[in-house]
């Protein structure tokens, strides 16, 4: 088995290797923006809730008070430290929010928006690219979505997986790394992870790129995407936002499209989410294989149900690629747990249970996580 990290990681590797920042789910709307010095209107069109404070309310009746407007970098906790210690090149993150104040909504039950002037949260962590194929970025609509875009675009913040006609949303993000390479950011859903059909985009209409299936002919049109664009020492990503909700099961599809990614399209980072909880990982050919990132950020804290999968615990995965193979080098996580409407790190023993799943459903994959002193997890794995 084949270890990620060294003890003391030579200078020259971090000159050397890409490092990529990853994470899931990130919900920057509803009660989060409602704490934010710019909240949006606060209605929703939920069944059982209509004001998005009452999730800060419901926050708050868990963990305590939270003081509002908090500052921008408020959210961010403890993961801003993480990002200073580690310095990754690259910031990618799966936005789950609709940046907008639009007021049409589509109606699907929930329906997450940010204010365009809260979108200093996101610069606040120094993001670099939004995965936005998911199911929730169309949630008010297509103006929502336009004005999404927009501000994203205005902040300088890069965008895939969704535009204003398919080309746009097929388009990766390409993030120029100075001295390494590139790193191209493909992003696209499937309609298992609650993306609907016409949400899809088309040579007239915007949206997000929608996979049709897990078929090697899905694999063959992510392949021509890739091959019009990546030179020889980039490093591509593919977001993929699939499958259901709390459920740790991978499927023999999801892997043989994943590996298919890797064999004939040249993907060598593929950043799965959309299940709430932490997934197993998989090494394949010494490419990455993220099935379920969890949740970084969002305001579920005080909802019940689905304890057992513990999705208040996350990860923020650290990997360092080298440019001229493709290959990842080292893979490290920092254990993360919401409280009070921000990221912390978690306790020794939320860590321990994090790296317990990571093992048990890592163990068919060939991976196994090793908890150290300083709570952070290191990935190792077998060769395939």
């Amino acid at each position: 088995m084949q270890t990620a990290t060294k003890e003391s990681p030579q200078a020259d590797d971090k000159t050397r290797l890409l490092n990529l920042f990853l994470c899931g789910d990130v919900m920057t709307g509803r009660g989060i923006d409602q704490i934010l010095p710019h909240p949006g209107n606060p209605q929703l069109h939920e069944p059982y809730i209509r004001d998005a404070r009452d999730y800060v309310r419901l926050a708050e009746r868990t963990n305590g008070p939270v003081k509002r407007p908090v500052e921008f970098d408020y959210p961010w906790g403890d993961a801003l430290a993480e990002l200073e210690r580690v310095m990754p090149d690259v910031r990618v993150i799966n936005l789950e929010t609709a940046i907008t104040v639009s007021d049409r909504y589509r109606p699907k039950g929930i329906n997450y928006r940010m204010h365009p002037e809260n979108i200093g949260c996101l610069m606040a962590a120094g993001v670099d690219c939004c995965a936005l194929a998911n199911n929730h970025v169309l949630d008010w609509d297509v103006a929502g979505l336009q004005e999404t875009l927009a501000t994203l675009d205005a902040a300088g913040i890069r965008r895939a997986g969704a535009g204003r006609n398919l080309e746009e949303g097929m388009a990766p993000a390409v993030i120029s790394v100075p001295g390494k390479s590139r790193v191209l950011v493909f992003s696209c859903g499937l309609e298992s992870s609650g993306i609907g059909s016409r949400w899809a985009a088309d040579s007239r209409q915007p949206g997000v790129q929608l996979l049709p299936d897990l078929s090697m002919t899905s694999v063959d049109t992510l392949a021509e995407q890739v091959r019009h664009i990546k030179r020889a020492d980039d490093i591509a990503i593919a977001s993929i936002h699939w499958g259901g909700n709390w459920d740790y099961s991978i499927s023999r599809q999801q892997r043989d499209f994943a590996h298919g990614l890797v064999d004939r399209a040249g993907i060598d980072v593929i950043h799965g989410h959309s299940s709430h909880h932490v997934k197993g990982i998989e090494v394949y050919k010494e490419q990455p294989i993220l099935y379920g990132c969890g949740d970084l950020l969002s305001d579920y804290e005080g909802i019940t149900g689905h304890e057992e999968f513990r999705g208040e615990l996350g990860l923020m995965y650290f990997l360092s690629m080298e440019p001229a193979t493709g290959r990842l080098q080292r893979f490290e996580m920092m254990p993360t747990r919401l409280r009070k409407l921000r990221i912390n790190r978690a306790s020794r023993e939320e860590a321990q249970w994090l790296a317990e799943v990571l093992n048990r459903e890592g163990r068919p994959l060939g991976s196994r996580a090793v908890l150290g002193e300083d709570l952070r997890l290191t990935l190792q794995w077998s060769a395939a």
